[in-house]
């Protein structure tokens, strides 16, 4: 398992812009014609403010600073890998798997504080909306939307070369061949 960034910043590697650009193509051919004006929310993490930059070249949406979309933050383990924590905390990670060992952290966000975040997030939409968030974060808002099981949120898929469109309680990949942009329909 590759390094967790949380809400440690890094910029986009030349795959991610690529990935950044190709979902701008994607979203544009998604949402061009439409009668709707759409709102875009975009975490103010450095990452998703450049996939924010490339999507505002092809389409004409002013983004919109979300704090509540910022990546899970598992605290003092934010950049670190699964092998670097076990090393450092020793056992913390005993009786975790693939996909809970994000919320054993000492000091980092809650599953249920990550997903009340999320919440109240979805609460405040009312008009079509595009958010740019992260993989962790963006299988909760999926999940939350749904209503899934917490083991059945942080099983869903985090593909890299689409996005989701959430609507009527339930999501669809939206894919050329889905970090995490949604589209978002009240």
């Amino acid at each position: 398992m590759g390094r967790f960034q949380g809400q440690k910043d890094s910029p986009l590697t030349e795959r991610g812009i690529e990935q950044a650009e190709q979902m701008a193509r994607l979203l544009r051919k998604e949402i061009a014609g439409s009668e709707q004006s759409f709102q875009l929310h975009v975490s103010p993490l450095g990452r998703t403010q450049e996939t924010a930059a490339r999507i505002g070249r092809v389409l004409p949406l002013a983004a919109r600073p979300e704090p509540r979309l910022m990546e899970v933050t598992i605290g003092s383990w934010d950049g670190m890998t699964k092998f670097e924590i076990d090393n450092e905390f020793p056992g913390m990670l005993d009786g975790s798997d693939a996909f809970d060992w994000y919320f054993k952290s000492p000091d980092g966000e809650s599953f249920d504080d990550a997903c009340a975040r999320a919440e109240d997030w979805i609460s405040g939409i009312h008009e079509p909306t595009v958010a740019i968030s992260h993989g962790l974060f963006g299988r909760l808002v999926r999940g939350v939307y749904a209503g899934l099981s917490k083991r059945e949120m942080l099983e869903l898929p985090v593909p890299q070369d689409g996005f989701y469109h959430l609507c009527d309680r339930e999501f669809c990949l939206v894919s050329a061949s889905a970090d995490a942009i949604s589209l978002l329909s009240p």
